[in-house]
């Protein structure tokens, strides 16, 4: 009897725990140049369809995103972060990509601290899953909306504001 107390009591403290979440909000914004051939490109095509063009529109491209993360659009603004992962374009039409990718933070209040995101975008409004973090993001969930916020074809820098719900335990 005195077992099955101990027990019950054990699991009401664990679930009470469980609930005990810490949410934090981030608005970042990534800094993503795909001239394709500049040396100060931040994305660049890896693979794709043989004989086919390495698009952001050829199904079956892959890329990898190495973009600077700021505090604000400004891209001298303070760094915060590194956005770093994978691109690939997901969909026969070559409407959407799928992506995966860390937010590797650089700043002094989360550095080296990761939030790992993933997911399909659906433009011009994108959500994708908060699907793990690490160091002050430790056992994150939530998620995460974009929009492009800048885009300058001519060159091909866009900037993409990044909001961040995250709950850690």
């Amino acid at each position: 009897h005195d077992i099955f107390l101990v027990l019950v009591v054990t699991a009401a403290m664990y679930a009470a725990k469980a609930t005990d979440h810490k949410e934090t909000k981030l608005s970042l914004y990534i800094h993503d140049i795909s001239a394709f051939g500049d040396p100060k490109d931040t994305v660049i095509p890896v693979a794709g369809i043989a004989g086919k063009a390495w698009t952001f529109t050829q199904f079956g491209t892959v890329y990898v995103v190495d973009d600077n993360i700021t505090k604000t659009p400004d891209p001298k603004s303070p760094k915060v972060a590194q956005f770093q992962g994978l691109y690939v374009t997901a969909s026969f039409d070559g409407l959407r990509a799928f992506a995966t990718a860390s937010i590797v933070f650089t700043n002094e209040e989360y550095n080296k601290s990761t939030i790992q995101i993933q997911g399909t975008n659906q433009d011009p409004d994108t959500e994708v899953a908060v699907v793990g973090g690490t160091g002050k993001f430790r056992f994150a969930r939530g998620y995460a909306t974009s929009k492009i916020y800048f885009l300058d074809t001519a060159t091909q820098h866009s900037v993409v504001q990044l909001n961040v719900t995250v709950h850690t335990s």
